[in-house]
C-alpha cells in the first residue's frame, strides 16, 4: 500500500492572546514611595516597596503591630520611615509611586485624585476601580523577578501558580542571574549577535538549573566564550529529538519545555497538540512534518534533509514527535541520518502512549496477578500489512499484556493471528482514541469484537489498542459507571 507524500510546511504561530493587564516592572530604586494605611496588608505592601530599593514615607495615626514590628526590623534594600499623620495632598511632592489601604471607598477615590493631580501612579488596597496598576504573586530570585497576575479574580489561584512555580525554580537560581550579570559584558564584546551568543546563553541556561555556582565557574565561562568565538564549542548546529507525550501539554518533561523554549526551528508531526506547541519558544520556527499511518505524509528522506539542511546552517532544530521518540518514532533513522553527518544528537524522551493508556484507565500493565511481560508491538509494517517477524504464539501467552500502535486499520488481522495461536476469543480488550486529549474516546470488548469495536472510535484519531487480562477490570469500571461519570473518573 503507497502512502502519499507531501513536503514540510511552515506553521504559524498562534499570535498573542487579549492580556488582562500589561505585565511591567517599576525600577524603583533610590525613589520615593508613599503608603498610607495601617493594616498587616499595608505592612506587606510597604515591605514589598522597600524590597525594590524605594524609600518608602508610611503615614498613619494607627500602625498595627505588623506595621510597627516592619519598621523595627528594617527593609531588605531601600528604607521605612513611619509618620505618625494622616495623608493629605503635600505628601506625594517627588514620589514615584502611591499605595493607599482605605476601609472606605470614598476615601481610596480622594486617595486617587490627589495622586493622580500630582502625576503619580496609585494602587489602592483590594479596591480595583481607584488603582492604575495592581500587585500580583512574586517568585522572587532576584535579579530574576516574576510576577504573576489573576487580575483580582481569583488570589488564591494565583498564590497556588506562585507556588507551582516555586517548586520549580532552585534557589540557586539567584546566583546563576547574579552570575550573568557579571559575564554579560564579555560576552556581548567576544561574541557575534545571533548564533554564537544564542550558543552560550543556552549553555550557560542549562547549567542555572543545577548546583549554584562554584569559585572557577567564571573562568570556565570565560573559557567556553571563548571556545565559541573560535568555533571550537557548540556554536555549530544540533538537533533534539523530543517525546511529547500523548496530547495532554502537562504530560511533558521539564527537560522537553527547556527544549521547546531553546529551540530556533520545531519540526513536528500531525499528532502534536496546539497545547504542546504553545510551550515553545514565540520566535521558534514551527514546520509540519507530518508523520500519520494512511494520510497524505512528508518522506522520512525529506525529513532528514530538513534537519540537516537547519542544523548546518547553526540552528537549533528540536524534532518533536508524539509520544517517545524511541518507540515507533523512526528516531533510529533520523539519528543515524545525522551521525553520520556528523550532527550533534540528543534524545529528551517522552510518555509512550501504552503509558498514557494505563493511566488514563487506572490500570496496571503488568498487573502481577494478571500479567508477566509486557509486549508493544506495532500493527503494521513498511507494507502497510501486519509485521511478518512478530512472534505471535509469544503475544498470545496468556499472562501477557500487549498493547498494539497503529493497529486499527489490521484490527481483524490482528484479531485472526491471536486466535490462530490460541488466545481465547473472550480475552479482554480495550482500545482508546486520542488518550489524554479533551476528546479521547473508549471501547471496551473482547478479542472476538475487536474489529467491530474499534469502528466505533472516531475515524482519523490515533488509537491504541490492549489485550490481556488486565483490561477485565475496565470493562467493569465500565459496566458500573454511565458516560458522564466515566469522563469525570478518567479526569
Amino acid at each position: 500500500m503507497s502512502t502519499l507524500s507531501r513536503k514540510p510546511s511552515e506553521a504559524q504561530p498562534n499570535r498573542l492572546g487579549a492580556l488582562a493587564k500589561l505585565p511591567v516592572f517599576f525600577d524603583l530604586q533610590g525613589k520615593r514611595a508613599v503608603l498610607a494605611g495601617h493594616s498587616a496588608g499595608a505592612a506587606w505592601k510597604a515591605e514589598l516597596l522597600a524590597a525594590s530599593g524605594a524609600d518608602v514615607d508610611v503615614y498613619t495615626h494607627e500602625a498595627s503591630p505588623d506595621m510597627l514590628a516592619l519598621i523595627e526590623r528594617g527593609a531588605a534594600a531601600g528604607s521605612l520611615t513611619l509618620h505618625d499623620r494622616p495623608w493629605a495632598i503635600d505628601i506625594f511632592t517627588g514620589a514615584a509611586i502611591a499605595v493607599g489601604d482605605f476601609e472606605e471607598e470614598a476615601e481610596a477615590k480622594a486617595f486617587r485624585c490627589a495622586a493622580k493631580a500630582a502625576g503619580v501612579p496609585v494602587n489602592t488596597v483590594d479596591k480595583p476601580a481607584t488603582c492604575d496598576f495592581i500587585f500580583g504573586s512574586v517568585v522572587n530570585r532576584s535579579p530574576v523577578v516574576i510576577g504573576i497576575s489573576t487580575d483580582g479574580a481569583a488570589p488564591i489561584l494565583g498564590q497556588a501558580v506562585r507556588r507551582k512555580i516555586e517548586t520549580l525554580l532552585p534557589p540557586s537560581l539567584t546566583d546563576w542571574a547574579g552570575m550573568a550579570r557579571k559575564i554579560r559584558d564579555a560576552v556581548l564584546a567576544r561574541l557575534a549577535p545571533g548564533p554564537q551568543r544564542r550558543a552560550f546563553w543556552e549553555s550557560f541556561a542549562d547549567r542555572a538549573f543545577g548546583p549554584s555556582p562554584r569559585a572557577e565557574t567564571e573562568r570556565e565561562l570565560a573559557r567556553l566564550i571563548e571556545e565559541i568565538r573560535l568555533g571550537q564549542g557548540s556554536s555549530g548546529g544540533r538537533v533534539t529529538l523530543v517525546g511529547a507525550g500523548p496530547g495532554d501539554p502537562e504530560l511533558l518533561t521539564l527537560k522537553a519545555v527547556r527544549a521547546l523554549q531553546s529551540a530556533d526551528v520545531i519540526l513536528f508531526d500531525d499528532l502534536i497538540s496546539e497545547g504542546v506547541l504553545e510551550l515553545a519558544r514565540r520566535e521558534a520556527k514551527r514546520m509540519l512534518v507530518g508523520k500519520r499511518g494512511a494520510r497524505e505524509s512528508c518522506s522520512q528522506s525529506d525529513i532528514n534533509a530538513l534537519m540537516l539542511k537547519l542544523a548546518g546552517q547553526g540552528k537549533h532544530v528540536v524534532r518533536l514527535k508524539s509520544g517517545d521518540p524511541m518507540v515507533f518514532g523512526r528516531a533510529g533513522e533520523e539519528i543515524e541520518a545525522l551521525e553520520a553527518a556528523g550532527i550533534p544528537v540528543s534524545v529528551v524522551p517522552g510518555i509512550t502512549s501504552a503509558q498514557g493508556m494505563a493511566a488514563s484507565l487506572n490500570i496496571s500493565l503488568t498487573h502481577r496477578d494478571h500479567a508477566q511481560r509486557l509486549s508493544i508491538i506495532t500493527g503494521h509494517s513498511r507494507k502497510g500489512e501486519i509485521p511478518e517477524t512478530i512472534d505471535w504464539a509469544k503475544a498470545a501467552d496468556p499472562f501477557t499484556t500487549t498493547v498494539i500502535y497503529m493497529g486499527s486499520r489490521m484490527a481483524g488481522a490482528i484479531r485472526d493471528a491471536f486466535l490462530s495461536k490460541g488466545l481465547s476469543a473472550s480475552t479482554p480488550v480495550a482500545a482508546i482514541a486520542s488518550i489524554s486529549r479533551p476528546d479521547e474516546a473508549r471501547w471496551f470488548g473482547t478479542l472476538a469484537d475487536v474489529a467491530e469495536g474499534v469502528r466505533t472510535l472516531p475515524e482519523g484519531a490515533p488509537i491504541l489498542i490492549g489485550i490481556g487480562q488486565v483490561f477485565g477490570s475496565a470493562q467493569a469500571v465500565k459496566a458500573v459507571l454511565e458516560p458522564e461519570a466515566r469522563r469525570n473518573f478518567a479526569a
